[in-house]
């Protein structure tokens, strides 16, 4: 009997992203375009690509003084069997890979409880064209959480869009 239920809750588990809703790719049109980042430098914020061939490809800066001080290359991918992964190298350091937890018409969690931080990620498009990207895990068994709001802009001037 424990068994059964044990199976039947993993099962549930597993589904969970899909009863969701749209769990692909294409489904996370949202967030492409250019996002400046509202409490940074000029120069600071995420961008995005639109969804092809199952992909997505972003990329974040942040400037301090007119200076880069961090970087992140992104990729949003959906494998054969429809599984979707974020894959983030940040400042050159290795890659991390998290695997979709749920999706929505407007915000996309992404989990790896393996690694030490963060353990999610979250992309949350807000009213007034705002999208917040929001990393959270615990460190050294405290929780922790980092909200990176941005403002939807136009790629080639940074002016809002």
């Amino acid at each position: 009997m424990k068994t059964h239920v044990a199976a039947t809750s993993i099962t549930l588990l597993l589904t969970l992203p899909a009863l969701a809703g749209d769990t692909s790719v294409a489904g996370m049109s949202w967030m492409s375009g250019c996002w400046a980042s509202t409490g940074g430098e000029r120069g600071s914020g995420e961008q995005w690509t639109a969804p092809a061939g199952r992909s997505m490809l972003g990329m974040s800066r942040t400037v301090r003084d007119g200076a880069t001080v961090a970087f992140e290359f992104l990729r949003i991918t959906e494998d054969e069997n429809g599984k979707v992964f974020l894959v983030a190298l940040p400042s050159g350091q290795q890659s991390t890979t998290f695997a979709l937890l749920s999706q929505s018409d407007n915000e996309a969690v992404f989990e790896n409880p393996e690694h030490d931080f963060p353990q999610r990620v979250i992309y949350r498009l807000m009213p007034g064209n705002l999208l917040v990207g929001r990393i959270e895990g615990t460190v050294n068994g405290t929780a922790r959480n980092v909200d990176f709001p941005m403002k939807k802009t136009d790629c080639e001037s940074g002016d809002s869009a």
